[in-house]
């Protein structure tokens, strides 16, 4: 006799139960005898998808970061080149095959490569690259006009999606995707171009690094325009507001307002929901730019995990609040 019907015998003996109460229990417990898929097959629970920047240590070298990904409860690294950060070159100066030794040394997987200076017509070495580590997504900006809006936002990215075409072709070959980001004084940055983007853009390859800190003049609205997007048309977002500490230099305590639970303003409650709403399955990074560029967003490392840690904590907390 199988544990269940134990538990259905115990329990009539113990309290009164008509003919048909009996019957249906028994046929309940017999469905779930004889589909257990029917408990297997429940949905996982959302979570989200933590990835570390290398450029949060600044110029720190690799075997000093990759042992930080697990600790910051990461489940990939995302490669940065100058001048945010100078990993990208350590590697060209070691070598792939000396990187791929650290990569399985600390059991880090390659996830994201940041290559703002390639541009996105200049990604087809890097993708090439990428698909050498199972890499999965290259971030960059866009090409054109500068902050379009409107019927102007509706031609720069018509535009920019025709000239993407043999980029995208290769990613398509390749697994890789290119992931452009709603960069200030880009073709793409306004909401307006945000919006065409998702309504023109035929490519699960070719996706929005979609970055709140750039919205923060419509900063209601980034909740609608995850949903705007969608899940298949944002493989990468930063969790990084803005602050007057991105681009000149004050106390660190407004810069660190970048990260979530620093103090900000931005309601992560309401971002996290609408990635939950649209079964959100990219990388999530939390970030900021330290002023100057380049400089290790704190002192030590042990700091600049205890800092994201932080920031995943209170992110976490939003998610359980939207559950």
């Amino acid at each position: 006799m199988t544990a269940i019907f134990e538990a259905i015998f115990q329990t009539t003996l113990r309290t009164p139960m008509n003919r048909r109460q009996f019957l249906q229990t028994t046929a309940a417990a017999a469905a779930a005898v004889a589909s257990p898929s029917l408990a297997l097959n429940a949905p996982e629970p959302f979570r989200l998808r933590y990835i570390l920047s290398s450029a949060m240590y600044g110029e720190m070298p690799l075997d000093t970061i990759l042992p930080e990904v697990a600790k910051a409860g990461c489940e990939a690294i995302d490669i940065w080149c100058k001048v945010h950060g100078n990993q990208r070159e350590q590697i060209t100066e070691m070598g792939d095959a000396a990187f791929a030794v650290k990569l399985a040394n600390h059991h880090v997987q390659l996830g994201v490569s940041t290559r703002y200076p390639l541009g996105p017509f200049g990604l087809q070495e890097e993708m090439a690259w990428m698909k050498s580590f199972e890499g999965k997504v290259i971030v960059t900006g866009s090409k054109g006009p500068k902050d379009p809006e409107g019927d102007a936002a509706k031609e720069a990215v018509k535009k920019f999606l025709e000239e993407m075409k043999p980029h995208v072709a290769k990613a398509e070959e390749l697994g890789i995707t290119i992931a452009i980001e709603n960069h200030v004084g880009q073709a793409i940055y306004h909401p307006d171009s945000l919006r065409y983007f998702a309504e023109f853009n035929r490519s699960a390859n070719l996706g929005i690094a979609f970055a709140p800190h750039h919205l923060f003049r419509w900063a209601g609205d980034i909740p609608k325009l995850i949903r705007d997007l969608g899940a298949k048309q944002i493989p990468f977002m930063y969790f990084q507001e803005h602050s007057e500490g991105m681009m000149k230099k004050t106390s660190k305590e407004i810069e660190m307002q970048q990260l979530p639970g620093f103090g900000g303003s931005l309601d992560y409650r309401l971002v996290v929901k609408a990635l939950r709403d649209i079964g959100y399955t990219g990388f999530v990074e939390i970030f900021m730019h330290p002023t100057p560029r380049g400089i290790p967003i704190l002192p030590t490392v042990a700091e600049i995990t205890a800092a994201i840690n932080k920031s995943r904590t209170y992110v976490e907390k939003c998610l359980a609040e939207t559950a």
